[in-house]
Formats: structure tokens, C-alpha cells, sequence
């Protein structure tokens, strides 16, 4: 997604100093007042200075933040290069047609597609590859003013493609609100069901009704640690209680005396239409991490009283679970750190006597699709990936030859069907849309997605690796123009992730070509904790051991510069949500390695992550502070009781949605008032809110830009970038 051909050669000279740095923080707004609060943790004291922002319906709290986003959107907007690089970036965005998120339900495919200059993506469905394309539902026309959007947040196709039920939600929010659509007429039916975030939807084989994802109402004195809690699974019949209330709970935490379901986020019911069972799912943090899996027969599905019957416990590290008639096909860790596939009989389940259908291998088991010829399985290793296709009872397994190389993702099959649709994409090649056709044995271009008009045969993707502090190989992925210069003058921005299991796999970014035509380079660290290299990989940046995702991001960085493409004056680091536990090391474990850091709604106070919303269900992952052990990890991983006074820290900007459901936005407000309170380097402390933003979910294209534009400008101008220095104060 990079159109134009040429790069531009730049100079890089540092023309800003500190000391002109230091007028922009000092003529900010007032530094807010610090009102300390202490909590001892099993003998250790941890000083909070700004507990109170943690209140954002404060008065004073809410005026706080309108000056900070105030005066930051006044420094941003001085910044000369700022506006021509934000119209760059969004015509690399909006470009191009995109489409993506298929699924497909006999010949009828439905999909998302993004139009050339659009800013949101709509819902559509065309009967077979080649068929016309119908838009069914267009989030842009729901806004009431300018000042508000809504956005599709998930959607769902009854099996013979007739009804589709969706969420949109508000200004980024996640908060959907379920409704369904009549597919050959565009009608809208009555259902308007709200609390049903993030919703798994799963279609009966009657076609009339489906079970879905609902959370609990929540009063005044609700704690935020349970509103978005213990979520359960509902059954309804389209046309019959169009609000959802009264649609009977057939499954989730203390909905049956006689099932011990454990708390999590959510809960949800899996269906395939070649088959007489139900998967039950009880997931703590709705992710692919293990979780509690159940079974029972469609027609003994009755409300409370339906006979789950338990298949597996996150103990038995299993992390998927589908259907294929009478039999259970499950991806599991137990035993086998790149996981391996098994079945078993679904009147039956038994995991210590299951069969073995694809052992562990080398590769790491990414996913797992059930079509009706084969279970087609796409793997991984490092940041490698591979294709094949499986026998039911695993005794033939087939590679399948890919065009060219590239990340394999959402893996598309209708059970009662041959063949797969999947997406290929890589670096510097735009995604597209491949079918295998078992017949052919062959895999080809759908034609879907059209070919990006701003592939640029200028950059170029190579992977090396750095080597952390405890000499573990950590990979990086360099995109860059071709044949860059190892002169040390690039502006580098390096990014990570490093939580969940969650790989940093390559894709197709329209925009990074417009940082690339500033000089730049754009680094990805697949530190520990990501699933580059399965379950290990993973639990060795967990917990008590998350500090080596933290030191793998800094070796990352530090390898840049060993490595001679750039310098700490030009040195940016940039990530988001669970990420903000890597930028927070980054700011506070070594904080003259970076120029820049740019942290997006970022985790920062970890010890007080489990009393917000989206809290309790990160436990698993991250720690609580009820365990000692709990307790080290999360203080560990804290950036902001590890921020000190005193200390010359780099340019910082914060960022955040004051929609937010995952990440609340106090986190933002209290590193920046913690860090400008400290920091003694006179570079800028920014905190930067979008009002009709949340997380990112949601996001329009115009949105996106427009942080891109701010983020990249307030880079280059503390890098010295000629072009966005703003004239002297």
C-alpha cells in the first residue's frame, strides 16, 4: 500500500535543542496536583501520586484532560510538515478497495469491504467469487452529526445465507447493539439487543434462531471490574422479544446450580451444520489461549438444565474446539509446545485416549479449518509460514504450494463444502484473497481483493536478529527502501506487541510507505510472549517472566543501531494496549536508548489494571495483586511506579480513546502527568485524546490518519527532521 516510487534522501540534524524543547513543556498547562496515595503489597510500599484521575467522571479531572488535548492539538498543529503528511497518509489509506473478514455459507459469500476514499467499512454479500457485490449495511449513514460515527463491529450469516445478524456500536465504544437483516430484501427486523459487545453469534440449523453473547445489566454501584464480566449465552428466535429480554440462558458462569462454569469475559455456543452437538465455551479473556470447553446435543439444549458435559479445563491447554458430525477435533498444548490436533468421539470425550490426527512437528500449529474434504491446517515457524491439507483420521497429510511467501490468515471453509479460502499477505505485498481447490490441488488469486495500486517495488522486507541480554535469538522485521544505507541516519520507528500468544505476523500497512519516503525504517520485534514459537515463546514473556519482552524490545532496538541503520537521537518506539508494558520498559528500564516514545492506549499502571473493566479477565495473563508471586510480576511490568523524578527521559506522547472499554483512558492521563512531573530533559510530554475514539476497534480510516499524522510529526520534529520544526517561541 505505498504508491509513490521515489524516496526522499534526508539529512537528518538535530535543529531543535533541549533547551527550545523545554518551552514547549513549560508552557503547558499547569502540572497537576499530586495527592498521594500509598498501598502496601506483601511488604512492599507503592506511592500514587494521581489515584484521584482513576475518577474520570471528576469535574476536575474532566478539566484536567480537555487542557491537556487542548494544548497538545495546538503544538501538533504548529508542527509545519504535520498537515501534507497527514494527506499523504490517507491517500495511501483509502486508495485502494479492500475487502476481507469473509465467510462463506454455500456459494454466498459475505465480507467487509472498504471503498476507495471511504472511511469506514461496510457489510456486503455477493452470490459466488464472481458474483455482484450488495452492500447490506453502511455504518456511515447511523451518525447523527459530524461529531460522531458508528462502525460495524462483528457480523454473523444464518447457514443458507437469508439473514444476517450484526453489531454497530458508537465512537469506537464496542458497546453493540445487535440487530438482523433480511438478506434478499436489505429489510431491517426488529431486534435491537444491546450489551452484546463483542458478541459470538452462532445460527441454529433451523435458520429462525441463534445463540449470542450478552452481559449482564449494570447499575450505579456495579464495581468496573464487572461490567464487562461473566457474559452469557442466550438463545433467540428472530421476531420473538426483538430487545433479547426474556431470550432464554442456556450456558455461562452461575447459570446452572448443577455446572461449575468458571468466571471469565464471556461465554458462547459453536455450531456446525453437519452436526447433531454443541460446543459450549467458557473464555476467560475471549482470545486463543486455553480455556473450559462443553458438549451436549442440540435438541437437549434447554435452558438451565441442558447437560453440559466437560471436555477440557485450560489445564489441558486446549485452545480450539470444532465440529465434524459425531466426532470433536481439538488444538491443543498439553505435551506439545507447538501444539498438535486431535479427535475424539463427541458422546464420549475423553482427551487422554483421543486420537493423534496431526502430531507436534517443528512448525507451530496456527489454526485449524474443518471443509468437507479435509481439515486444512496452516502453521508457522518463526516468521515462516506453511499450508496443508489433512485426512479426517490424519493418515495422508499434502502440502499446499503457496504463489508466493507470505503470512496465512482467516482461514475460510463452509463445513458442507471442499476447499479453502484464505488470505495471503506479506510486508510489502498487499493482502489477497487465495482459494485451494482439492480437484486441482492448486491454489489461486480469487481476485477478490484487487491488486493495490501502491505496491512499491522501492521497499523491501528482510528479517535478521537481535540477541537479548540472556543471548536469546530474538527476530526482527525490517521494512525499508531498497538497498538503505547503514550510515546511521535513518529515523527508525521499532514496534512489538509481546502478550497472548499473539504473533506480529507480516502485513500489508498502506501508510508506513509515507515514514519510509521520510527516510524512515519500520522495525517489529517478535519478542517473547508473542506465539512466533508456540506455547514456549509465549509463557516465557508471561507473568513473573514478562521483563524478557521488555529487554527482547530494547536488544531489538539496540541491534538498529549495533547494526548501523540509525541512532538514538532518531530512535522511536511505538506500540499499543498490552504493548504499553513494552513502551513503559522502554521509557523507564533505558531511558537514553530512545528519542521518541509513542505509547497508543497503552497498559501502564499494571497494579491497578484487574479494578477497571477489562481487568479481571487479563489475570491469566498478566498476574493479580492477590498472589505474592502475582504481585512481583505486575510491579515488574508497572512503568508508572517505576517512573522517577529526576530522571532526563525521552519525547513522549500518550494517547487515548475517551471511549475506551479495554484500556481505560486513566492509565494515559496518569503516565503523562507522572512522567512531565519528572522528567528533567525538557523534551515534550504529550497526551493526546480522541473524544469519538476508543481502543482503535471501530476506528474510521480518517481517525487513523489523523493519529498516524500527529504520532509521525511529533517524531521527525523531535528527530530534527527538517520540514517540522515549528518556528521559534
Amino acid at each position: 500500500m505505498k504508491p509513490t516510487r521515489s524516496t526522499l534522501a534526508v539529512t537528518l540534524a538535530l535543529a531543535f535543542s533541549s533547551a527550545s524543547c523545554a518551552s514547549w513543556a513549560a508552557d503547558g498547562p499547569s502540572v497537576a496536583p499530586v495527592r498521594p496515595v500509598t498501598d502496601t503489597y506483601f511488604g512492599t510500599s507503592v506511592v500514587d501520586n494521581y489515584r484521584y484521575m482513576e475518577n474520570l467522571k471528576d469535574p476536575e479531572v474532566q478539566k484536567w484532560m480537555r487542557s491537556q488535548a487542548d494544548y497538545t492539538r495546538n503544538v501538533l498543529e504548529s508542527l509545519p510538515g504535520r498537515d501534507a503528511l497527514e494527506k499523504r497518509i490517507q491517500s495511501l489509506m483509502t486508495g485502494d478497495l479492500h475487502r476481507g473478514h469473509f465467510t462463506r455459507v454455500g456459494k454466498r459469500l459475505f465480507y467487509e469491504v472498504l471503498e476507495p476514499g471511504a472511511n469506514l467499512a461496510k457489510l456486503a454479500y455477493r452470490d459466488g467469487v464472481t458474483g455482484e457485490e450488495h452492500i447490506l449495511v453502511d455504518p456511515a449513514k447511523l451518525a447523527k452529526d459530524s461529531a460522531h460515527h458508528y462502525a460495524l463491529d462483528w457480523y454473523s450469516p444464518s447457514w443458507d445465507g437469508r439473514y444476517v445478524a450484526y453489531g454497530v456500536s458508537e465512537g469506537g465504544s464496542e458497546q453493540s447493539v445487535l440487530h438482523v437483516l433480511d438478506v434478499a430484501t436489505g429489510a431491517q427486523l426488529g431486534e435491537a439487543i444491546d450489551r452484546t459487545s463483542g458478541s459470538i453469534v452462532t445460527w441454529r440449523s433451523d435458520n429462525q434462531s441463534f445463540y449470542y453473547t450478552r452481559y449482564p445489566k449494570t447499575g450505579p454501584n456495579t464495581p468496573p471490574s464487572e461490567t464487562w464480566y461473566n457474559a452469557v449465552t442466550n438463545l433467540h428466535v428472530v421476531g420473538q422479544r426483538p430487545n433479547g429480554e426474556g431470550d432464554e440462558t442456556v450456558f455461562g458462569h452461575g447459570v446452572s446450580a448443577s455446572l461449575d462454569v468458571p468466571e471469565g469475559q464471556a461465554t458462547y455456543v459453536l455450531l456446525s451444520p453437519d452436526s447433531p452437538y454443541a460446543v459450549a465455551v467458557a473464555n476467560h479473556n475471549l482470545d486463543n489461549n486455553p480455556n473450559t470447553f462443553y458438549v451436549a446435543r442440540v435438541d437437549e439444549i434447554h435452558g438451565a438444565s441442558t447437560p453440559w458435559k466437560k471436555i477440557a479445563s485450560p489445564e489441558d491447554g486446549v485452545t480450539d474446539v470444532q465440529l465434524r458430525g459425531d466426532r470433536l477435533y481439538v488444538r491443543t498444548q498439553k505435551g506439545a509446545s507447538n501444539f498438535r490436533i486431535l479427535s475424539m468421539p463427541a458422546a464420549h470425550p475423553d482427551l487422554a485416549h483421543a486420537d493423534v490426527v496431526v502430531p507436534e512437528g517443528s512448525n507451530v500449529i496456527d489454526a485449524f479449518a474443518l471443509a468437507s474434504d479435509a481439515i486444512y491446517v496452516s502453521e508457522r515457524a518463526g516468521t515462516t509460514f506453511a499450508m496443508r491439507r489433512v485426512s479426517f483420521d490424519g493418515k495422508e497429510s499434502h502440502p499446499i504450494a503457496l504463489p508466493y511467501a507470505g503470512a496465512i490468515q482467516s482461514m475460510t471453509v463452509d463445513p458442507r463444502a471442499p476447499g479453502v479460502m484464505f488470505d495471503l499477505r506479506s510486508w510489502v505485498k498487499a493482502p489477497r484473497e487465495m482459494a485451494y481447490d482439492p480437484a486441482t490441488k492448486t491454489a489461486v488469486d480469487t481476485g477478490l481483493i484487487p491488486p493495490s495500486k501502491n505496491e512499491s517495488s522501492d521497499i523491501e522486507e528482510h528479517d535478521e536478529f537481535a540477541t537479548s541480554y540472556d543471548g536469546t535469538r530474538v527476530p526482527i522485521s525490517i521494512v525499508a527502501k531498497k538497498g538503505i544505507a547503514r550510515d546511521g541516519s535513518h529515523p527508525t520507528i521499532v514496534t512489538g506487541y509481546g502478550s497472548y500468544g499473539v504473533s506480529m505476523d507480516p502485513a500489508y500497512h498502506p501508510a508506513w510507505q509515507a515514514w519510509i519516503e521520510q527516510g524512515g525504517i519500520i522495525v517489529t520485534s517478535h519478542m517473547r510472549g508473542g506465539g512466533e514459537y508456540g506455547d514456549a515463546w509465549h509463557r516465557s514473556g508471561q507473568k513473573l517472566t514478562k521483563i524478557n519482552t521488555m529487554l527482547d524490545f530494547i536488544a531489538s532496538a539496540q541491534h538498529m543501531i549495533d547494526a548501523g541503520y540509525t541512532q538514538s537521537k532518531y530512535l522511536a518506539a511505538n506500540s499499543a494496549s498490552a504493548g504499553g508494558i513494552v513502551m513503559g520498559g522502554a521509557l523507564t528500564i533505558n531511558p537514553g536508548l530512545f528519542r521518541v516514545i509513542l505509547d497508543d492506549v497503552g497498559v501502564s499502571d499494571s497494579l491497578r489494571f484487574e479494578t477497571e473493566p477489562n481487568g479481571p479477565p487479563n489475570v491469566p495473563e498478566f498476574g493479580s495483586t492477590s498472589t505474592e508471586a502475582g504481585f512481583r510480576g505486575l510491579y515488574a511490568m508497572s512503568a508508572y511506579a517505576h517512573v522517577h523524578d529526576g530522571t532526563p527521559y525521552p519525547a513522549v506522547m500518550f494517547t487515548t480513546g475517551a471511549n475506551d472499554p479495554r484500556v481505560s483512558p486513566w492509565h494515559m492521563l496518569k503516565m503523562t502527568a507522572r512522567v512531565r512531573a519528572a522528567t528533567t530533559s525538557g523534551h515534550p510530554v504529550l497526551l493526546r485524546i480522541d473524544y469519538d475514539g476508543g481502543h482503535g476497534m471501530g476506528s474510521s480510516v480518517s481517525q487513523y490518519s489523523s493519529k498516524m499524522a500527529d504520532e509521525w510529526s511529533f517524531a521527525l520534529w523531535q528527530m530534527g527532521k527538517s520540514g517540522f520544526q515549528p518556528k521559534q517561541q
